[in-house]
Order: C-alpha cells, then sequence, then structure tokens
C-alpha cells in the first residue's frame, strides 16, 4: 500500500536535507520520484539544504494541479514510484487533497515534508491540511536549538535582528541572513519562551554581556525579559 507520510518540525532541523535523502535512498533502488518545491530559499524549482545538497525541483504554484500533472505522465509512459514535496506549508489544501488523491487511487507514495506553523505561531493552511490527511506524520528529531540553548519549537521572522509579528504570511527569507542591512526578510528559531518575550539572538546579545549560552541551564535570566 502506498503511504502518505508529512514530515515537519521547526526551521533548521534538516527537513531538506532529509528530502534530498530520501530521494536518494529509493532512487538507488531503481524507484522512480518527482521532485517538487515551493519558494524555496535557493530560487524557483530547486530544493536546498543548509549542508550544501541541492536538486532541480518542480516549482509548485497555485496553479499547479498535481493529480492532473501525475496523470499526464504515466498515460504518456513515463513510470512515478513516489513523489517529494518540500515546503509544503506553502501548498494550498486543495494541492494536498490531489496528493492524497494520487495516494489513495494510483498508488504513488508522497513524502511532504514543511514547518507547521509561521511567525505568528499560526498554522499554515497546507500545514493544517496535510495534519488532517497524511497516513503518518513524522517529528523529525534532530533538534533546532534556540540562542540560549533550549530546544526550538517556534520560528520568529526579524528585521535589524529584532522579532516583528506583522505582516504577509508568507515572505520567503533564510536563517543563515546575518546582515542586519539586508531589506530580505531574516528568520530565527526560538524556544516558546523567547519567542513569547520577542528575545532573538541580537536582542539578547546587545542585552546580556556573555548570552550564549546561558551557562548552567538556570532561568536566572527570566527577570530580564518579564
Amino acid at each position: 500500500m502506498a503511504e502518505f507520510v508529512f514530515f515537519t518540525g521547526p526551521m533548521d532541523c534538516g527537513k531538506s536535507t532529509l528530502a534530498l535523502q530520501l530521494d536518494y535512498t529509493h532512487n538507488s533502488t531503481g524507484r522512480e520520484g518527482r521532485l517538487f518545491t515551493s519558494r524555496d530559499r535557493a530560487g524557483e524549482a530547486i530544493i536546498s539544504s543548509r549542508l550544501g545538497l541541492r536538486r532541480p525541483a518542480i516549482e509548485v504554484g497555485d496553479q499547479l494541479d498535481f493529480w492532473a500533472y501525475v496523470v499526464g505522465e504515466l498515460t504518456g509512459g513515463k513510470r512515478i514510484d513516489y513523489l517529494i514535496c518540500d515546503e509544503a506549508q506553502f501548498y494550498r489544501p486543495g494541492q494536498v487533497d490531489q496528493l492524497a488523491r494520487i495516494v489513495d487511487e494510483l498508488q504513488i507514495d508522497v513524502f511532504a515534508f514543511g514547518i507547521l506553523t509561521d511567525f505568528q505561531t499560526r498554522i499554515f493552511p497546507g500545514s493544517q491540511r496535510l495534519v488532517e490527511l497524511a497516513d503518518r506524520i513524522d517529528t523529525l528529531q534532530v533538534r533546532a536549538l534556540c540562542w540560549c540553548g533550549q530546544q526550538a519549537t517556534h520560528n520568529a521572522r526579524t528585521l535589524d535582528g529584532e522579532m516583528v509579528t506583522e505582516g504577509d504570511q508568507v515572505v520567503v527569507g533564510d536563517t543563515a541572513s546575518t546582515d542586519p542591512a539586508d531589506p530580505v526578510a531574516a528568520y530565527e528559531v526560538l524556544c516558546r519562551r523567547h519567542h513569547r518575550r520577542r528575545v532573538t539572538r541580537a536582542v539578547a546579545k546587545a542585552t546580556l554581556s556573555d548570552p550564549l549560552p546561558f551557562g548552567d541551564g538556570s532561568d536566572d535570566d527570566s527577570q530580564l525579559w518579564d
């Protein structure tokens, strides 16, 4: 039986790396797949990993019909055994329904990768539909870390190092951005406490003499952000 799997976690936990690794593993056994992505930080029609890996992929715009594409490939004599769908949080809910139909009716495995929530801690519509329809949801085990050393669970959008809480849900940026003059939005992963208090790495660095890390793991810093 084909399977519909949603791999999720915050930014910086290796989702795109796993997507490319999974494609390699399946392809090396003789299976034929297709790679899809949407708004990758490296540009259109690319799946890129911060480890330096990248592969060409099909860009998923609002008009892409997964069902029509796959049926067209199959009726044209091509083979498809699985789909790798990166940045799936940006997909329309209707496109996620198409992926579920591909699994059920065409017996093609679909492996989707994406984050659950945006910088305002609101779930993406595409991710919500994936949670509702996927056969299995796997949370990636690579722990992204907040600047304080705790596990990062929330995605923050920053401007000049300070966290912003308003704006469009989808603005493509990169968690690796370090240039405060860069007009492109930057992102940072934070633990819930520091996301709630809007304490980014830059804010902590400017406020504390030695904020990275906090040392013994005690909660002595809490008074600074109340």
